[in-house]
């Protein structure tokens, strides 16, 4: 088996994988970094994000506020420690992605413009119409390219860690186009191999979200947590698991029973109005709002098709404009995998796996009990 060498080996080519090579590249210009990945890095999935990501920006929005937001809408399961750390940061690196190129949608001032989303009290989620995560990637591939010291093997798939003297010493990989088979020894690996939502069968996962890398960690020893926190999208199309996005209900759309009831007013989760609210109704926590069509659906209160039940998301009165302008992609996909134009007609939805709380055990600074991984 051939084998090279590098400084820092990280498994993944996606935006935590590309945010990695570019931190270390910039901390440390002279470190040689290869970036291993099974897909081209613009096929991996955070492409698929499209409501935004949350950063406080907005005068009477804070660091505490957003903590809060998180911590009560994991229902307080949440480490503390490390939600305060990933929200002091969030706001420098949604700037770093601004300064890198990335089109955040505007005020009319201006400013960025943010909107609300489930749980939260206030509004701070960034986006760039609903298409964020391809433009936070391609931010993050374009910026990647800057720099020399970054060696990318994209379409290799890693197959096993190298663990000796106790310590991960690199990976075996799998050249996918030739099956040629490779050693890559490294000071240090970073696994940024995103979640598993593809084991369920409906899922608005793409097909290379299979755990691979839980897989990888677990098999050197390193123990898995959380695993069974698995989020379940309100809103996904009832026959491929599409994600329709939380945006359509942050604009105002409306979710409805098979009587055209705002069914949501009934779980205690708000009083219906015209506009949308800040954590009431279809912005409460994803969670709470899935739960809620379990419920329905015991009551009879479903929609029932060739796909099983479902409900209708009604996001006809916010206009052709409004839906054109920040619902772009949501009117793309209804038309081209559900045959419908949002513009006139419903969206049917039912609740989808969407994404994976648990994981690789690491402390807070992302370090796992294997030294070197």
């Amino acid at each position: 088996m051939d084998t090279f060498s590098c400084d820092l080996l990280i498994v993944g080519g996606g935006g935590a994988g590309l945010r990695a090579a570019i931190a270390a590249a910039e901390a440390a210009p002279k470190l040689d970094i290869a970036v291993v990945s099974k897909v081209y890095p613009m096929r991996s999935h955070t492409v698929s994000a499209e409501g935004g990501a949350a950063a406080v920006i907005k005068p009477g929005d804070s660091l505490d506020a957003h903590a809060y937001d998180t911590i009560s809408g994991g229902d307080w399961l949440c480490d503390q420690d490390v939600v305060e750390v990933f929200v002091e940061a969030a706001p420098r690196e949604m700037l770093q992605l601004e300064h890198w190129g990335c089109p955040w949608s505007r005020e009319p001032n201006g400013s960025v413009a943010v909107r609300p989303f489930g749980g939260m009290k206030t509004q701070r989620t960034w986006f760039a119409a609903d298409k964020t995560g391809f433009h936070m990637l391609h931010t993050l591939f374009q910026t990647s390219l800057r720099y020399g010291s970054v060696r990318r093997f994209d379409e290799w798939f890693v197959t096993k860690l190298l663990v000796d003297e106790g310590r991960c010493q690199g990976v075996v990989a799998i050249e996918l186009a030739t099956g040629k088979v490779q050693g890559i020894t490294a000071k240090a690996v970073i696994l940024c191999t995103g979640g598993c939502g593809k084991v369920f069968p409906f899922s608005t996962n793409a097909n290379i979200k299979n755990g691979d890398g839980m897989a990888l960690a677990y098999r050197s020893g390193v123990p898995l947590k959380d695993m069974e926190f698995v989020q379940y999208h309100p809103t996904g199309l009832p026959q491929t698991g599409i994600l329709i996005t939380e945006a359509t209900r942050a604009e105002g759309g409306w979710l409805l029973n098979k009587d055209g009831y705002r069914y949501l007013q009934d779980y205690d989760l708000g009083t219906p109005e015209p506009k949308p609210v800040l954590r009431s109704m279809e912005l409460g926590p994803r969670d709470r709002l899935s739960q809620a069509f379990i419920k329905e659906q015991e009551k009879g209160r479903m929609l029932e098709g060739p796909y099983g039940h479902y409900v209708n998301l009604d996001i006809r009165h916010l206009g052709e404009q409004v839906i054109d302008k920040k619902l772009p992609f949501v009117r793309e996909l209804c038309l081209k995998y559900a045959n419908l134009d949002p513009v006139k007609e419903l969206i049917p939805v039912r609740p989808v796996v969407h994404y994976m709380m648990g994981g690789v055990h690491t402390d807070i600074m992302g370090a796992t009990p294997l030294d070197g991984l």
